[in-house]
């Protein structure tokens, strides 16, 4: 049985060639479309005229979708590598299908667990032309996988048994650390650049960028994004900040130029992502866009978007090389996009920006011991594509007596306020960027934790020089805590333990212990557990939760004494220093999305919207609603965009294709003009960045459908468009 199975892939594979030199073959083999990642296709077949004749033509269902809680998500953008179409399931289990009928021809299992685990998801996947039979690359967990591109079976010569583990090289030990990747790197020759998600909260991981030999595995040369003694950037921190700060991590993905060896890294906040007291100084290289030589890991230039980033202002997405004509010059650039709405364009080889950046001038934190920077840049011609602030002429008056909601989904109705919307907004500081977080007044994040743009990232047309990005306008509302110890133990204990589960847990599972969207909450866990059980799923972690290795004995006793409320639980009171290296007096609490009591946005519409960006000029073309509530619709209301998150692909046949709304189609826009064309209601949410190939002279368009995000129903299919 297993010779016939190995010659069914073996014919298989011949049989792709064979289609390569027979069939003017045209693929999409790179994340994104190339090492530019532009999300671009010269294939025209699929075009304006004719868009309107899509129809699906397979669906594959992957599986891994185990319970109807709606938990599981495929963020995944497949490539294509001759008639394969490699992609992961919600469990992040790599498979082969056969790219013209859907056919399933191999999986991998990792085996690192049998349910969605705190591992998240994977974002895409690497082909790297070993000479052989070539490697699939891609990440699951704290582990980078690389596997034969026609059995399905680990290169055992790579790494430890066919993986490499994230946590270790980053100059700590590494059970400590909480290392995973969502997100593929970029190869360039025979060197893997991978970029890595850390824990947000206080005791994080370092966030370092390293480069591995793609035969063997081995580490090639790491770049300190919290600078070690003696190297660049070393004094925007505190001394010795390198021995336990965490975060500036790369986690959005990485561009490449490779006609260079230019590799272009974004990265995100340092750790706490709300209140650096204890980091003071600009923090490099957090919040950066980052050239690197791509052999030898060596700074070129970089660039800060938010210096000393009080508000978790990560760069979301991997940036587009881009080219302008500029007063009759011909610029080769590098455009990134932020979740503030804003678009950054530079000079490749220098930095220098292409269009006018400032530093503004910004409010300094009222809370204790932070220093917040006084300045933070923005760019003063290309206008941000997406509102900047919520101000009261915004407040959403579709139903002027609907009460007020803060929470993360729009199902969770038990987050309800007895005030309308307005008088929420009256309580709220809604001034704009950079509202320092304050313990007296509630603050809006807007757009939200969640961009502006996201990590689905921008388009780019090579004919007229136009960057396309898709964008979210929700706003999000969030109060400082201080912390405040008691001087006797007991109550001493019960101090700590909120502390430290506001600062490591309350993201996911709420400051009330309610939950948040499909994370349930942690009220009367007395019932289920003891101390000695739930101290080790807190270490260890179970099924979605991550385990906290980065956390002393200490502080985990002290946790599971607040969780079960049962402070008599003997610990270490001399061992409370253990806390202070990453102490902060002070929990950020986010309480979600501000919303109505029926699940809209609390903002006037638009709420998600696709943008066409003429990068010649710097002007916004055009800006249209991305997604529609029906039922708002079929009330006489416009089109009001909705949240999204999958990013959008370009073709040579005019078109732009995106799923990426919670109304859960998928849609077909003129790149000209951005009239939408077609549309398709898909199995579950199509919250991933589609694909689009040739095979036997017929163009085929695919998402993956994985839905769970915003509330909405899980799946695990990846569908197929074609035009018969």
């Amino acid at each position: 049985m297993i010779k016939s199975a190995f010659l069914l892939i073996l014919l298989t594979f011949i049989n792709c060639k064979s289609i390569e030199v027979e069939n003017n073959f045209k693929s999409w083999n790179e994340y994104l479309g190339d090492k530019s990642r532009s999300h671009y296709s010269s294939l025209n077949q699929v075009n304006t005229k004719n868009v309107k004749g899509l129809k699906k033509i397979w669906e594959y269902k992957s599986g891994g979708v185990l319970n109807s809680k709606n938990t599981t998500q495929i963020q995944c953008s497949p490539i294509v590598i001759d008639t394969i179409l490699y992609g992961t399931n919600p469990l992040t289990k790599l498979f082969a299908i056969n790219a013209i009928t859907g056919k399933k021809i191999w999986e991998f299992d990792h085996g690192e667990n049998s349910g969605p685990g705190w591992w998240g998801v994977n974002r895409g996947l690497i082909y790297w032309d070993d000479r052989e039979d070539g490697r699939i690359v891609y990440t699951s967990g704290s582990y980078i996988y690389a596997i034969d591109a026609l059995t399905g079976k680990p290169e055992e010569t790579f790494g430890e048994n066919g993986r490499v583990d994230l946590r270790k090289n980053l100059g700590r030990p590494y059970k400590e650390m909480i290392v995973i990747a969502n997100t593929p790197g970029v190869v360039y020759d025979n060197i893997l650049i991978q970029g890595s998600r850390v824990h947000e909260g206080p005791g994080a991981s370092p966030g370092h960028i390293r480069a591995y030999d793609l035969n063997t595995g081995k580490m090639i040369w790491r770049f300190n994004t919290i600078p070690h003694p003696g190297e660049y950037g070393y004094e925007t921190w505190p001394k010795d900040a390198w021995k336990h700060m965490g975060g500036a991590n790369s986690w959005a993905g990485i561009t490449l130029d490779e006609s260079t060896g230019i590799a272009y890294i974004p990265t995100g906040s340092a750790s706490y992502d709300f209140w650096g007291g204890n980091r003071s100084g600009e923090n490099l290289f957090a919040n950066c866009l980052i050239a690197l030589n791509a052999k030898n890991g060596d700074r070129i230039w970089h660039f800060q978007f938010i210096h000393h980033d009080l508000w978790d202002r990560d760069l979301p997405a991997p940036p587009n090389l881009v080219e302008i004509n500029r007063n009759g010059n011909n610029i080769k650039a590098v455009a990134q996009v932020t979740k503030s709405g804003h678009l950054f364009v530079f000079d490749r080889l220098t930095g220098d920006p292409v269009y006018p950046i400032e530093e503004i001038p910004v409010k300094s934190s009222g809370l204790d011991g932070e220093k917040s920077w006084p300045t933070q840049p923005l760019p003063t011609h290309i206008p941000p594509f997406a509102r900047q602030e919520f101000s009261k002429d915004l407040i959403n008056d579709m139903f002027p007596t609907a009460r007020a909601m803060l929470a993360w989904t729009p199902n969770q109705k038990d987050k309800i306020l007895k005030k309308t919307v307005k008088e929420v907004w009256e309580t709220l500081n809604s001034e704009g960027q950079f509202i320092p977080h304050s313990v007296k007044i509630r603050s809006v994040t807007f757009p939200g934790l969640d961009g502006g743009a996201e990590w689905g990232g921008a388009a780019y047309d090579p004919n007229n020089n136009w960057l396309y990005v898709n964008s979210n306008e929700m706003p999000w509302v969030s109060i400082a805590k201080k912390v405040n110890l008691s001087s006797d133990n007991g109550n001493k204990i019960k101090d700590y333990g909120k502390v430290i589960y506001n600062q490591q847990c309350s993201r996911c599972h709420g400051a009330d212990l309610n939950g948040m969207s499909n994370i349930p909450g942690l009220k009367n866990l007395k019932n289920r557990y003891n101390a000695i059980s739930l101290a080790s799923t807190i270490s260890k972690g179970k099924g979605g939760m991550m385990p906290m290795p980065q956390i002393s004995k200490t502080q985990i006793d002290l946790l599971a004494s607040y969780l079960l409320e049962d402070y008599d639980i003997k610990v270490d009171i001399a061992s409370l220093h253990e806390i202070d290296p990453n102490f902060s007096p002070y929990s950020v609490n986010y309480f979600g999305r501000f919303m109505d009591e029926n699940g809209y946005p609390a903002i006037k519409p638009p709420w998600g919207t696709l943008n066409a960006i003429d990068l010649n000029i710097g002007e916004i073309v055009w800006q249209v609603p991305l997604g529609e509530y029906d039922e708002l619709t079929k009330l006489g209301f416009s089109k009001t965009g909705t949240e999204n998150y999958g990013g959008p692909i370009l073709t040579a046949g005019g078109l732009i294709f995106i799923g990426a709304t919670n109304d859960e189609y998928f849609r077909a826009f003129d790149k000209i003009t951005g009239e939408e064309l077609w549309k398709s209601k898909l199995p579950a949410g199509g919250y991933a960045t589609p694909i689009t190939y040739e095979l036997d002279g017929k163009q085929y368009i695919v998402i993956a459908c994985g839905g769970g995000k915003m509330g909405t129903k899980s799946g695990d299919s990846y569908v197929a468009y074609s035009l018969n």
